[in-house]
C-alpha cells in the first residue's frame, strides 16, 4: 500500500525513474546552436518542432512528457539570422509534479564578411536535476567559418558571457559572473539524408578558469520524409563547481524525431 508519505525506496526508485525520462526525451542544459540552424536560401521563417510522452501507471501514476521548438528568420539580404529555440520537460508523479526543466534561448548573428559573423544571445533556463533554480545568460563575440565544403562546414566562436545564476539550495545561493563561452563545431552529411553534428564548448569563468564547464553534444540524423526527420543523441557535460549537491558529470543518450514546416 502507498502511504502519503514516501518512503526512501520509492523516492530513490522514482528519481531513477526521472533520471531515466529525462535522459530519453532530452537535457536542456547543453544548446547546440549549429544543430539549430537550418542551413537553407530560404528567406524568411522556418521552423520545427518535436514532442515526446510516456504514461506508466501501477500503483502509482506517472506521466512524462518533454517538448521543444526552433524558429529561424533570415532576412532578404542574408545579412541577419534571428534563432529562436525552446525546450521543456516534466515529469508528474499521482498528480504532482515531481521533476521539471526548462529553457529559452535567443540568438542573432550578423554577418561581417564570408568568414566572420559577429553574435549577440540571451538565455534563460531551470533545471531541477542540476539544482539550477534560475539561469540567465547574456553574450557576444565572433564567429568563425573555418571550413565549407558541400558536405562539411567547421565553425568556431569565442564570446564573453555573463551569467546570472539562482542555485534551488538551501540556504539559497546566487552569483553573478563573467565567463568566456568558446565553440568548436561540425557538420558532416555523408548522403542527402543524413547528417551528423557535434559542438564541442568550454566555458571557464574569467576570474577563476579552475571553475569551468565542458560540454558536447552528438546528433545524428536521419530524414525519413521531406518533413520528418529521426535523431539520436549523446550529450556530455562536466561542471568542475555544479549548484548545490549536483553531480559534476551528466551525460544521456536520446532518441526522437522532429518535424520542419
Amino acid at each position: 500500500m502507498i502511504r502519503h508519505a514516501m518512503n526512501p525506496s520509492l523516492k530513490k526508485a522514482l528519481l531513477l525513474l526521472a533520471v531515466v525520462f529525462l535522459t530519453i526525451a532530452g537535457k536542456t542544459q547543453i544548446v547546440n546552436v549549429e544543430s539549430a540552424r537550418m542551413q537553407s536560401d530560404t528567406v524568411g521563417w522556418q521552423g520545427s518542432f518535436g514532442a515526446a510522452f510516456s504514461m506508466t501507471r501501477n500503483t502509482i501514476k506517472i506521466f512524462g512528457a518533454n517538448a521543444d521548438a526552433h524558429l529561424q528568420y533570415k532576412t532578404s539580404n542574408d545579412q541577419g539570422l534571428w534563432l529562436i529555440l525552446g525546450n521543456y520537460n516534466l515529469l508528474k508523479v499521482s498528480g504532482k509534479n515531481f521533476l521539471s526543466d526548462g529553457l529559452f534561448h535567443l540568438r542573432y548573428n550578423r554577418k561581417v564578411n564570408e568568414w566572420l559573423r559577429w553574435e549577440f544571445f540571451g538565455q534563460y533556463q531551470n533545471n531541477d536535476i542540476t539544482q539550477i533554480k534560475s539561469r540567465i545568460l547574456l553574450g557576444t563575440g565572433p564567429r568563425f567559418k573555418l571550413i565549407k565544403q558541400p558536405r562539411f562546414r567547421m565553425y568556431a566562436a569565442t564570446l564573453l558571457m555573463y551569467e546570472n545564476e539562482k542555485e534551488a539550495t538551501i540556504p539559497a545561493v546566487e552569483h553573478s559572473d563573467l565567463r568566456n563561452s568558446s565553440y568548436l563545431s561540425f557538420t558532416w552529411l555523408p548522403q542527402d539524408y543524413l547528417e551528423m553534428i557535434s559542438t564541442t564548448y568550454f566555458q571557464p569563468r574569467l576570474a577563476e578558469f579552475g571553475d569551468y564547464r565542458f560540454m558536447n553534444q552528438f546528433m545524428f540524423k536521419v530524414k525519413a520524409t521531406p518533413h520528418f526527420s529521426l535523431t539520436v543523441k549523446w550529450n556530455y557535460l562536466h561542471d568542475r563547481f555544479p549548484a548545490g549537491t549536483a553531480p559534476k558529470t551528466i551525460y544521456n543518450y536520446a532518441t526522437g524525431f522532429t518535424y520542419e514546416l
